[in-house]
């Protein structure tokens, strides 16, 4: 299981959300054979962004179906509440919104109590310095690229400044955060993401409509240029 450990290369996160959930076993098996890291899971509740997806149910059934690491962003209002439940049915990493949380210390803390890693996610116009007194709880910041809610969108051409001075923070006073993104992401644009820093790519609909997935894969890998530090 790849958790970001060499500085030097990037986790490829295909996120389930673009997949066929009536073959979802087929879907496991394709990240998979591709070549991807982790499962990116979106929960989505309809009220924090405007599109309804799954539940822990269906994390459950993942879970029973494939061994790679889930990876399950929750884009939630009061994901408090469901946190035991998402735990329960085997998420490997849970991320929250800060901008979903009244007591984001205590959600981060009670994630990793639990054993497992946990994350923290900012929207694009949320500033880098609700950060300013978790960043020793998280194990991941996730920049969304795009406005939460729906696949399929264009790249957010600032966010690449954010990325770059969120890498750079982390690089001065926690390295060992990943730094994951969000939205957008593709063989032609991954260079520049990556340059600046950001080392766990999640793709969708890139990733699920491309031709030959293994290859699309190979060519992030390729073309990335994340070199730790920078």
């Amino acid at each position: 299981m790849k958790t970001g450990t060499d500085k030097n290369e990037i986790i490829v996160a295909p996120s389930i959300l673009s997949a066929d959930f009536t073959r979802l076993k087929e879907a496991l098996d394709t990240i998979k054979d591709a070549g991807g890291d982790w499962v990116h899971t979106d929960v989505m509740d309809g009220h924090f962004v405007p599109n309804l997806t799954i539940g822990p149910p269906v994390i459950k059934s993942m879970r029973k179906q494939t061994d790679m690491f889930i990876d399950v962003h929750l884009m939630i209002e009061k994901p408090e509440l469901l946190l035991n439940d998402f735990i329960e049915a085997g998420a490997d990493m849970i991320t929250v919104h800060a901008e979903a949380c009244t007591h984001l210390n205590r959600t981060l803390q009670v994630i990793r109590e639990a054993g497992i890693k946990a994350g923290v996610a900012l929207n694009p116009a949320t500033p880098l310095n609700v950060l300013d007194y978790v960043l020793e709880l998280v194990d991941m910041v996730l920049i969304m690229t795009v406005n939460p809610g729906f696949g399929g969108q264009k790249y957010i051409p600032q966010m690449t400044e954010k990325i770059k001075a969120l890498r750079e923070r982390l690089n001065r006073s926690c390295p060992n955060v990943l730094l994951q993104i969000d939205g957008g992401i593709s063989t032609n644009n991954i260079t520049e993401v990556t340059a600046a820093g950001a080392n766990v790519i999640v793709a969708g609909s890139a990733f699920f409509n491309a031709p030959d997935k293994s290859r699309f894969v190979s060519e992030l890998r390729e073309k990335s240029a994340f070199i730790g530090k920078i």
